[in-house]
């Protein structure tokens, strides 16, 4: 059981219980364009640590729970924390870049970091199956590719407080900081790279159509 992934799970766990107790908690470290923008610039990093909901919260975690093992076996712990919250920042910026003129625009949790570590899993194992629901076989790209369109529409309606958006920040910083790390990716498991980039053009096909 490695430590550092029980403490990021700890840390946001006990986080996310502060913020769902305590609504000033909450506002004061949701990612929030306006506070920002006046200086608050820790929202880009706690935000990721503020959930919703219940729901939320464990969806995220047993995301990080299945996927992270798979990039610290294969990366060790730095190079998993430089993943996590390289992520996490990389979600926080696209976010600023999507929403920089929405002054009132709000969103919490720990998805662009969870999502960096899944596409990083995905790149470094393609083979890798999961059982949905406990119980339908998916292979791991397709739940990600899946996960990130879901994003999309998650995006378009905003009905909810979940920063899709950094969803795809974070696909972008755990696709690039671990080709980085192991380039001969690029050679090796090239469909995969090919696969888990589609989503992410897609994305800046629908922003610059003004889809989003």
């Amino acid at each position: 059981m490695n430590t550092i992934l029980i403490a990021i799970i700890v840390a946001n766990v006990l986080f996310s219980y502060k913020g769902f107790n305590d609504i000033c908690f909450f506002r004061k470290y949701e990612f929030h364009v306006g506070g920002i923008k006046s200086g608050e610039q820790i929202r880009m990093l706690s935000s990721g640590f503020l959930h919703v909901d219940l729901t939320h919260l464990i969806f995220n975690m047993l995301t990080l729970w299945f996927f992270a093992p798979v990039v610290i076996n294969f990366l060790g712990n730095f190079s998993f924390i430089l993943v996590y919250f390289g992520s996490l920042i990389f979600g926080s910026l696209l976010t600023m870049l999507f929403h920089k003129d929405d002054y009132g625009y709000r969103a919490v949790g720990a998805s662009g970091a969870v999502t960096g570590v899944l596409y990083s899993a995905i790149l470094l194992q393609p083979n890798m199956m999961l059982g949905i629901f406990f119980i339908i076989p998916m292979p791991a790209y397709i739940f990600g590719i899946l996960y990130l369109l879901y994003s999309i529409y998650g995006m378009r309606a905003k009905n909810d407080n979940i920063g899709h958006t950094a969803h795809f920040g974070g696909a972008v910083g755990g696709y690039l900081i671990t080709i980085v790390k192991e380039p001969t990716l690029l050679v090796d498991h090239t469909l995969m790279v090919v696969l888990l980039a589609i989503p992410i053009v897609i994305l800046f096909v629908m922003q610059k159509a003004g889809k989003l």
